[in-house]
């Protein structure tokens, strides 16, 4: 890789404190913000973006306005050198979602975006498009930062919405009808934050990259499905008996007195406390929707052993990138919990300072780890993270 993402910043948001952006515009109205990222340079070129997307772990897809088949195609990747060297010279976009989860170092940009908590961020998509290029004018459901990476794209934004049909018949959402009301040419560095339901469109001035850092909003019915999928986890394996049953007027019928003890028998395993409840839903946000495992390393139990004997030596490690973790500090009688990648650990005294550790920084020096991790039970909980491969040596991931 090459250039530099500057991401040592204060922070992205140019002359607005994250107080005013959260305040005035988050999940409100857009902004643009020049120099949000100065002197930005992609450390990925377009050649480096087409090798990813010819990788099977990377989630690509290829925007054709013009197919061979149909107007607005869409094709799914892994692709392979063939595939780029048939593509038109305009008229396509290339995206590669999860580029922070394939390339660790690119953590760095998400990490300036902790404004927002952990579990809204969901990942970094770099889209590469020739001049002409885009994929149309869409509406997104979720809120998103475009930093321009590379080249010019001419954004324009229709706000208020007043457009939100979809043509029919094709791969991708495009509206049907689009009147811009504000429009920007972005040059590297320069960031756009749009709300969810703003409609716009970027069309690539020249050879452009955009990085979009995208956040996430599980649906109600996500939420509640993956809370009950645990709830049922924890009913017992008892079954249904019914030894006071009486003959009835129809056998197809499910009678009054049933449906009641059936109710009943129900709502039985779905009462949990506000605790439990809470534990459940941090599960259910953390879960992986992609593993990616197979991207970094897996550390034997005597490499295990090895890190734990000498964190001091080591200069730093890494959240894995794919895993998702959030905290939940001790309330009332209960001890708190971490949870990462859907599963939970019951914190004590003793482990709770390596987990608030843990969770407020995605990089964490080995020395400050090792204070944190001197007594048996956070070792306990720090040799469980390793050994699920939710930390990495990023040196030995490079490698």
């Amino acid at each position: 890789m090459t250039g530099s993402t500057n991401a040592s910043i204060d922070h992205v948001l140019g002359e607005l404190s994250v107080e005013t952006f959260l305040r005035d515009y988050w999940q409100k109205k857009p902004v643009l913000i020049r120099g949000a990222f100065p002197g930005f340079e992609s450390p990925i070129a377009p050649e480096e973006l087409a090798g990813l997307a010819c990788e099977a772990d990377a989630p690509s897809r290829l925007i054709l306005e013009h197919g061979d088949e149909r107007d607005w195609q869409l094709k799914m990747g892994p692709f392979t050198e063939e595939d780029f060297r048939n593509l038109p010279d305009d008229g396509y976009s290339l995206l590669v979602t999860d580029c922070e989860k394939l390339v660790p170092e690119l953590m760095e940009v998400v990490e300036q975006f902790r404004f927002v908590p952990d579990w809204r961020i969901d990942d970094l998509m770099i889209s590469y498009a020739p001049p002409g290029g885009s994929v149309g004018a869409h509406i997104d459901d979720y809120d998103v930062f475009l930093l321009q990476a590379h080249g010019q794209r001419r954004w324009q934004i229709e706000n208020p919405p007043v457009h939100t049909a979809y043509r029919e018949g094709l791969d991708v959402r495009i509206l049907t009808d689009f009147a811009p009301t504000e429009e920007w040419v972005l040059e590297p560095g320069d960031m756009l934050y749009l709300p969810p339901g703003i409609p716009h469109h970027g069309v690539a001035v020249d050879d452009c990259m955009t990085w979009s850092i995208g956040f996430r909003a599980p649906t109600q019915a996500d939420l509640v499905g993956g809370v009950c999928d645990r709830l049922a986890t924890l009913a017992p394996e008892e079954r249904y008996r019914d030894p006071d049953l009486k003959v009835g007027d129809n056998p197809g019928e499910l009678d009054p007195a049933t449906r009641q003890r059936l109710r009943e028998w129900v709502l039985e395993t779905m009462t949990a406390d506000a605790n439990q409840l809470d534990r459940l839903i941090a599960e259910t946000l953390t879960e992986r929707p992609v593993d990616h495992a197979d991207l970094y390393p897996r550390y034997h139990d005597e490499e295990i052993v090895g890190i734990l004997d000498h964190l001091h030596e080591i200069s730093e490690l890494q959240r894995t990138p794919a895993s998702r973790w959030l905290l939940l500090e001790p309330n009332g009688d209960d001890p708190g919990h971490l949870c990462i990648d859907g599963q939970s650990h019951e914190l004590d005294a003793e482990s709770l300072p390596l987990a608030r550790f843990l969770t407020q920084h995605v990089h964490v020096p080995g020395e400050a780890l090792a204070e944190r991790a001197s007594n048996a039970s956070a070792r306990i909980l720090l040799e469980k993270i390793l050994t699920a491969g939710q930390l990495l040596i990023p040196d030995e991931d490079e490698e």
